[in-house]
């Protein structure tokens, strides 16, 4: 069985900075894209940023220039460095891993519990 795991959140003042972390386990060959998206109450989920497993990133435009993605591919984990944080950053942030390789030529999309990042104003 794999599996993603966040930690990381909490609460933070305007202005702060947070890091989230998201660890991958279980038997897997590779992941082609790992990302971050957020879910804000009453809104839809959305994409923060991903990176592929050769280091391309994308960001959304309302994070770009203060959030920062990462990988560490053979410890099977994705980083999101959030800097200047907003009280708009406010939402459960979850981990995402698509193109996931496991036994049997198989491919698997998977996501994380969820972690709160809360931004105070």
């Amino acid at each position: 069985q794999v599996q993603l795991v966040e930690s990381g959140g909490g609460l933070v003042q305007a202005g702060g900075s947070l890091r989230l972390s998201c660890a991958a386990s279980g038997i897997m060959f590779s992941i082609d894209v790992m990302g971050w998206y957020r879910q804000a109450p009453g809104k839809e989920r959305e994409l923060v940023a991903s990176i592929t497993s050769g280091g391309s990133t994308n960001y959304a435009d309302s994070v770009k220039g203060r959030f920062t993605i990462s990988r560490d591919n053979a410890k099977k984990m994705v980083y999101l460095q959030m800097n200047s944080l907003k009280a708009d950053d406010t939402a459960v942030y979850y981990c995402n891993a698509a193109g996931v390789r496991v036994l049997l030529s198989r491919y698997l999309e998977l996501w994380g519990q969820g972690t709160l990042v809360t931004v105070s104003s």
